[in-house]
């Protein structure tokens, strides 16, 4: 669904908290945490931090791979391993209007350009 990589889907309540600094669970357990929700020029993406600043990186999350939000536990799911997570391209605020870093991302993440 390549359409809906970069956008929330309408069944995860997205809009219901504020999403900063809740925790983010891949389908293999736990990866780390949104240090912020932003607009790119494809949509919607988590800044996702995946650990310690010494072992970890931070990445761009589409917003269309988050399946459910538990606002009470503080926690999101999103439908990818922390394996293909952690394998992201880093985040580098000098590319956030690249259209060939969105690319990578989107491919990345198993989908096709939205703006095939």
């Amino acid at each position: 669904m390549a359409t809906d990589l970069w956008g929330f889907r309408s069944d995860v309540g997205h809009d219901r908290a504020d999403l900063t600094g809740m925790k983010i669970d891949a389908v293999d357990g736990d990866i780390g945490k949104v240090e912020s929700v932003m607009s790119t020029p494809e949509g919607t993406a988590l800044v996702l931090s995946t650990g310690p600043w010494i072992l970890g990186k931070k990445v761009l999350l589409p917003a269309g791979l988050v399946t459910a939000i538990d606002v009470d536990e503080e926690r999101i799911k999103v439908d990818r391993t922390k394996d293909e997570i952690k394998g992201a391209p880093e985040l580098d605020d000098r590319l956030l209007n690249d259209a060939a870093y969105h690319e990578s991302l989107t491919r990345h993440y198993g989908a096709t350009s939205s703006r095939a």
